[in-house]
C-alpha cells in the first residue's frame, strides 16, 4: 500500500472554495480503482492548513490518480489559492498490508 500525505496551506480568503473543490476531488478519488482511503483534514489551530491523506493499493494506482481528469482539474483550480506550494510526502505502508 502506498500512502501520500499532502500538506496544504491555503490563503485565508480561499478556504471555503478550497474545501469545496477538494471535496469534489475526494468524491471522484474514492471511486478510483485501487483507492483505499482519501481523507481531507483541516487543522484545529489554523483553519488555512490542511492535510490530504491518500492510501492506494499500489504505486500504479497512485500514479493513475495523478493522471485522472478530476485530479488535474482540482490541481489547476486550487493552484492560485495556495499561500505556499503544497508538499506531498509518499510512504510505503508496513501495516496494514
Amino acid at each position: 500500500m502506498i500512502v501520500t500525505s499532502v500538506s496544504v496551506h491555503v490563503a485565508p480568503e480561499h478556504i471555503h472554495k478550497f474545501i469545496q473543490a477538494t471535496i469534489e476531488n475526494h468524491e471522484h478519488s474514492i471511486q478510483e480503482l485501487g483507492n483505499r482511503r482519501f481523507d481531507i483534514l483541516q487543522s484545529d489551530d489554523d483553519p488555512a492548513r490542511f492535510i490530504l491523506y491518500e492510501a492506494w493499493e499500489s504505486k500504479e494506482a497512485a500514479k493513475a490518480h495523478k493522471e485522472a481528469e478530476h485530479y488535474r482539474t482540482w490541481r489547476e483550480t486550487v493552484a492560485n489559492w495556495m499561500a505556499e506550494p503544497r508538499e506531498g510526502t509518499a510512504y510505503t505502508a508496513i501495516r496494514p498490508e
